[in-house]
C-alpha cells in the first residue's frame, strides 16, 4: 500500500504524540516535530505508510533519549486486557459459533492502537464492535483453508491486543507461530509483551526481523520471509500490517478495524468497519 496525501499530517500528529510520552522538554518536542517534517518532505510517495512511520520514531528515540517510550503504557494495557480476559473467553465458549465469534474478539481488540488514537474506553469498545457485522468477512475462505494447514503464521499488532488472539490461537486448534516486532515500535508487540501476555503458552514466538510498524518482507529477516512464502496460512492483525502486505505475492488473511479514512478508503469500506479479508494475490486471481 502505498503512502497518501492524508498521511502525512498522521506522521506530524504521530510524532508529537510520541514526542510527549517519551519527554516533558518543550525544546526537544519541537526538534522531534522540525526532523520529522524534514524527513516526511522527502518521502516517495510509493512507500508505505509503516516505512514512514519507523522514521518517525527513530526520529523520536534519537531525540528524546528514550528506545521505548511506550513501555509503561503497553504494560498498562496488557494488564487491563488480562483483566476482562475471562470474560471473553466465556463469551466464545457460550457462541453458537466460537471460531466466528474468537475472531471478532481478536479483532475488537485492534482498537488499542496508539499510532491512530490514544483515547478508547476498553471495555466499551469491545462491547461495541462485538454487536457489528462485519463489512468484509471471507470467513467459508478462513475456514477452508484453516482446516487444510498444518500450521498457522500469525502476525501480532499491539501488545495489548495479542492478549486477545490468545483466544483466536486457541480456537485455531492448530500449531501457531506467532509473529512479534524485533525492537520496539510504538506500543505494537514483542517477544517480551507477547510473553506478558501468556502467548508463549498456546504459539511459539518468532521475530519478523524488523521494528517496522507493520510488516515490510524487504526490512525482515531472511529466515523470517522464507517462513512467511513456505506457511500453509497467514493471519495478519492491524492495519500496519495491512499496509505493508496488501500487495504481498501470497494469500493473507487480514484481521482488522478501519480506524482511519486513508484504510477505510482502500478497502472499500465505511471508516470504523471490522474486516475479516482475504488477499489472493492478482497471478492467483489470472
Amino acid at each position: 500500500m502505498k503512502t497518501y496525501l492524508d498521511c502525512i499530517p498522521c506522521f506530524m500528529q504521530q510524532a508529537l504524540r510520541a514526542g510527549r510520552i517519551a519527554t516533558t522538554d518543550e525544546a526537544q518536542i519541537k526538534k522531534i516535530l522540525d526532523n520529522t517534517a524534514a524527513m516526511v518532505s522527502t518521502i516517495p510517495m510509493q512507500s508505505t505508510p509503516a516505512q514512514t512511520g519507523m522514521k518517525v520514531y527513530d526520529i523520536v528515540s534519537q531525540v528524546s533519549g528514550v528506545e521505548d517510550p511506550y513501555k509503561a503504557i503497553k504494560a498498562k494495557h496488557i494488564q487491563q486486557t488480562k483483566a476482562i480476559y475471562p470474560q471473553l473467553e466465556e463469551l466464545v465458549e457460550k457462541s453458537e459459533d466460537k471460531l466466528l465469534t474468537a475472531i471478532k474478539v481478536a479483532i475488537a481488540g485492534n482498537i488499542i492502537d496508539l499510532g491512530v488514537n490514544m483515547h478508547f474506553d476498553l471495555v466499551n469498545d469491545v462491547q461495541n464492535i462485538l454487536k457489528q457485522d462485519f463489512a468484509i468477512l471471507d470467513y467459508q475462505a478462513f475456514k477452508i483453508q484453516l482446516e487444510k494447514a498444518a500450521f498457522v503464521l500469525y502476525i501480532g499488532d499491539n501488545a495489548g491486543e495479542s492478549v486477545f488472539d490468545k483466544i483466536l490461537i486457541k480456537q485455531l486448534n492448530k500449531p501457531v507461530k506467532y509473529v512479534v516486532r524485533s525492537a520496539p515500535i510504538i506500543n505494537d508487540v514483542t517477544k517480551e509483551d507477547a510473553i506478558a501476555s501468556g502467548l508463549d503458552k498456546v504459539a511459539d514466538i518468532i521475530e519478523s526481523g524488523s521494528k517496522s510498524p507493520g510488516i515490510i518482507l524487504e526490512l525482515s529477516s531472511p529466515e523470517f520471509i522464507e517462513l512467511f512464502q513456505k506457511a500453509p496460512m497467514v493471519i495478519s492483525k492491524g492495519q500496519g500490517n495491512y499496509e505493508g502486505l496488501s500487495d504481498c505475492s501470497r494469500s493473507v488473511f487480514f484481521l482488522l478495524k478501519a480506524k482511519c479514512a486513508v484504510i477505510s478508503k482502500h478497502l472499500g469500506v465505511a471508516e470504523a468497519s471490522i474486516v475479516m479479508k482475504e488477499h489472493i494475490p492478482q497471478t492467483d486471481k489470472e
